[in-house]
């Protein structure tokens, strides 16, 4: 592929992700707007948030495997046209149930193009130093649609109507749509591959089944029957997926990933950065709203200096390791994190924007320092024909971390904050000694991250278990 076609294969695959990525937060700033014109009951402010969140984790692995089978162009395109349209629904909806379905549509059309965007940037960009750059470039993307969310929402919401929150992603999506119908050839395995039937249905119902419980968990009660009957619907549906994979001669997800100390001690670290990334950024975000005072819009703003700095960060990181080692790279970066999440704690209740900057900062650093050279790292030892499987288990690692951060952190901070309360102390104080406790524990969980990569990073680890023949390009 010619060179100008290969970046701006790039910058098609950075529009989407920037764009699907933003809607994993954008509404939130806007529900008071959206509640107030559609008359929306509170069950019904849950879905619009937690309904996209679902499908899109839930049909994660599915969208990998059928971009590895079908061709990955086709699928993204696809995925990002079925996003589109369900934007333009979703801008212009006029009842709760129409919103909630074009929710439903988004994480769909999601779940079919995101999975395969790093399997794109790896076979699109084959010479490593080029590779590198090109997940810097998305890496950073990432980044800053996750910190602009709440930002965007609250800015567009309070200037015009609540539906161009997502009517903006329409011109992007076409866009988008375009760039990669002109510039990007398709490629799929060498081989043909049957679909796995079994293995799709078992590992889109132990998604489904988990994230469902981690999103109502708090409404209906951890010990409610319905949530105890979701996590166990999905350890039973995850033990069935293992037992399918290990038997079928054409696993979606071969099992063999795993034994890649890389792959499976990559993804492990992932796992830790997500939860300490989305656990505290939600509840970070009430803590600058509740606590310090800050307007929605400026608490969504607050977080730009950190994503600017995880932006700005990224390429560099892909240089550092190259230096001296992913390993080292990433266990400095996870390091970085949790010493922003300690400094985070000891800002308190009279705290002014300034004295967020050198947490911000060194979270910005140290997940720019994580997240670019641990995507590299695990996309360079994956067998090419099972990039977007191995693509979609990164991606859905990141997002279930993501509810399970959510979900512990704030089962830390209310339960402190509930003994803090029954001592006597005032909400606000019962509030920040919750918010402080959970914060070194993130810390905690997230420093974990840091000797793993240490034990499986290293180079020497980078070899595949298995040989298999290269995905194609398909005119």
């Amino acid at each position: 592929m010619a060179p100008t076609r290969r970046w701006w294969t790039l910058v098609g695959v950075a529009l989407a992700t920037f764009m699907t990525f933003l809607d994993n937060n954008v509404v939130n700033v806007a529900l008071p707007s959206i509640q107030r014109d559609l008359h929306l009951s509170i069950s019904g402010l849950e879905w619009i948030v937690s309904s996209y969140i679902l499908v899109f984790s839930g049909l994660m692995l599915v969208g990998g495997r059928l971009a590895d089978v079908y061709g990955r162009r086709r699928l993204f395109v696809g995925g990002i046209a079925v996003f589109t349209v369900a934007s333009l629904i979703a801008g212009l909806a006029t009842s709760q149930e129409m919103l909630i379905v074009a929710r439903v549509l988004q994480g769909l059309g999601a779940a079919a193009s995101i999975p395969s965007t790093l399997a794109i940037i790896s076979s699109t960009f084959p010479d490593p130093k080029e590779r590198s750059r090109a997940v810097g470039v998305w890496s950073a993307v990432s980044a800053l649609a996750l910190a602009l969310g709440p930002f965007t929402g609250g800015f567009v919401s309070d200037r015009w109507d609540w539906g161009w929150i997502f009517l903006i992603n329409v011109p992007v999506g076409v866009v988008t749509v375009a760039i990669i119908a002109i510039s990007m050839r398709e490629s799929r395995d060498a081989v043909r591959r049957r679909l796995d039937l079994p293995g799709l249905v078992t590992s889109a119902v132990a998604l489904f089944s988990v994230t469902y419980a981690l999103i109502e968990g708090h409404n209906q009660g951890w010990t409610s029957a319905v949530i105890l009957g979701a996590f166990a619907l999905a350890a039973v549906a995850a033990a069935a997926f293992v037992i399918v994979e290990r038997r079928t001669a054409d696993p979606m997800v071969d099992p063999s990933l795993f034994g890649i100390r890389t792959f499976s001690g990559g993804t492990g670290a992932m796992i830790l950065w997500g939860f300490g990334v989305m656990g505290v950024y939600f509840f970070t975000a009430m803590y600058l709203q509740n606590i310090l005072g800050f307007s929605p819009t400026e608490a969504g703003a607050a977080f730009i200096p950190m994503a600017l700095m995880m932006a700005a960060i990224a390429p560099v990181a892909g240089v550092l390791a190259r230096r001296i080692g992913t390993h080292v790279t990433v266990a400095l970066g996870l390091t970085l994190n949790t010493a922003g999440l300690i400094m985070l704690s000891f800002v308190g209740e009279h705290g002014h924007f300034m004295d967020l900057m050198p947490a911000f900062v060194a979270f910005g650093i140290g997940s720019g320092f994580t997240m670019m050279p641990l995507n590299d790292a695990i996309i360079g030892v994956l067998p090419p024909g099972r990039a977007g499987a191995a693509s979609a288990v990164m991606n859905a690692s990141r997002e279930v971390s993501g509810l399970l951060g959510v979900t512990i952190v704030g089962a830390i901070l209310t339960s402190r904050q509930a003994a803090v309360l029954r001592g006597g102390a005032t909400p606000v104080h019962a509030f920040l000694s919750g918010y402080q406790l959970a914060l070194l524990i993130a810390a905690a969980i997230v420093f974990v991250g840091a000797p793993l990569s240490l034990a499986t990073l290293r180079a020497r680890h980078r070899t595949p278990v298995v040989v298999e023949p290269e995905a194609v390009p398909v005119a």
